[in-house]
């Protein structure tokens, strides 16, 4: 999947050739997410509320992070793309997860990652917010309110196994 991405960056493939790769991967990773599941492996580690904000549909990259982060250990709701800071609240407070993810592609979803930041915090929920997507940058983060940002899935794998040691 990372290499499709290098390759739809420097224009070899194209918007249709992403959504195949994204459906190709979901159909792979389905029976190893089944297997973690089934062997007791997911929520180890902790329990995170992910998705992809208001404004923005792109869920490849999403879907890495939220795969590799079930592959880890961690207990992940997925809330899918174009969610809204109030569904991020909720599954906070139904879940008592400790880390949010928060997914975006498109510059405009900096403000939607701000208004769900703000939305966390004016609910009084104590969580720990990481930002991800291609035009993440530290000020994206210090505008957005969140804790953390990456470009990669492996980054945010690295950041919720830092959390969670400090949580444990």
């Amino acid at each position: 999947m990372m290499k499709v991405g290098k390759r739809f960056e420097t224009g070899e493939y194209f918007i249709s050739d992403l959504m195949l790769a994204g459906d190709i991967f979901k159909t792979a990773t389905a029976p190893l997410e089944a297997r973690i599941t089934a062997g007791g492996g997911a929520g180890k580690k902790g329990k995170i509320v992910f998705g992809t904000v208001k404004g923005d549909i792109h869920n490849i990259g999403k879907d890495i992070v939220v795969g590799l982060l079930k592959a880890g250990g961690f207990d992940v709701l997925d809330l899918g793309i174009d969610v809204p800071p109030r569904k991020f609240v909720d599954a906070v407070k139904e879940t008592r997860a400790n880390i949010v993810g928060l997914s975006g592609l498109l510059t405009v979803a900096y403000d939607a990652m701000k208004e769900t930041v703000s939305a966390l915090n004016a609910a009084g929920l104590k969580v720990k917010v990481m930002i991800g997507g291609g035009p993440m940058t530290s000020a994206v983060k210090d505008f957005t309110g969140a804790d953390a940002w990456g470009t990669d899935a492996q980054s945010a794998v690295t950041l919720a196994n830092q959390w969670a040691k400090q949580e444990g």
